[in-house]
Formats: C-alpha cells, structure tokens, sequence
C-alpha cells in the first residue's frame, strides 16, 4: 500500500508540475499588421474610411490601422469589437444575435462593444485572434472587409501553424 500511494503522490506533483509552463498559439506581429492593412484596403476599395484593430488571443493589441479619412473614434471601437470576439470566440454579429439578453451588460464593461464587425482569426483549428473593424456603414460590412482580408491571406495563415 506504500508503494500504491507513492506513485499517486508522484503522479499528483507531476499534474500540478505540468501547467508550470503554458505554450500557446498566438498570432504574431507580422500577421497582425498585413491582415489590418488588408482589412483597411479592403473596406477603401468600396469606399469607406475604417480604422482595422487586430488583438491576439488574449485581446491584447497587435496592430491597429486607421485610414486617412476614418473618425478618431473608429480605432477605439474597432478594438472594442476585436475584444469581444476575442473573449468569446465567436464573430461579434454572431455573439450579438445569440447573447442579446447580456448585451447591455457586457457594453458596461470596459474595452468590450457588442456590436458586428469583428472577426475571429483561426489559423489550424486554434483561435489565435480577432480583427474589429469600424467606420463603414454597417457592421455587417465592417465585418465584411475583414473577412476579405482573411480570404486573402488565407493560406498564409493556414500554413502558420506546424
């Protein structure tokens, strides 16, 4: 029986051991930057003035774009969307129309917006970020041109993760 709790021990302190040390895949800078100039690109194609956040994983900024002609406020927003889509993990339109029930709530808390026009970024099954776009008329087509420039730049991303 010494022996039988021996080993449990050790197996327990090699599982807490484990977690001491978190590899993660997160998007990288470079990524970042091409996919808010491809989302600004996009949306200056059809007209539109937007400022493009991209946020990793964790909703930390990674690259932010404002056109020329986009309001000052359209950066701040745009970030505000990259950080919900980051904290749920869905497309921010999407998370909009399933949770409208916690919207008000959720548009109380600093740094989030429940609005369209964010876009997950997922590179080999992993959620790796999210780009928040504001400025053109309608998160739907905010939305848009982010995806637009995920098409893009997609087998760039597909290949990002070994």
């Amino acid at each position: 029986m010494k022996h039988a709790s021996f080993l449990l021990f050790g197996a327990l302190s090699f599982a807490a051991s484990a977690a001491d040390i978190v590899e993660e895949k997160n998007i990288g800078m470079e990524l970042a930057r091409d996919l808010a100039n491809e989302t600004v690109l996009a949306c200056r194609a059809q007209g539109y003035h937007v400022s493009a956040v991209v946020v990793d994983r964790h909703a930390i900024v990674r690259a932010a774009l404002r056109d020329d002609l986009a309001a000052r406020f359209t950066l701040e927003i745009a970030e505000r969307k990259a950080n919900m889509t980051a904290m749920a993990w869905l497309d921010s339109g999407e998370f909009r129309k399933r949770r409208g029930d916690i919207r008000p709530d959720l548009n109380q808390i600093d740094g989030l917006i429940v609005m369209e026009g964010g876009v997950k970024i997922v590179a080999g099954g992993y959620n790796i970020g999210a780009i928040g776009v504001s400025g053109a008329p309608g998160g739907d087509k905010d939305a848009a041109c982010a995806r637009q420039a995920l098409e893009k730049l997609s087998e760039r991303i597909e290949f990002a993760i070994d």
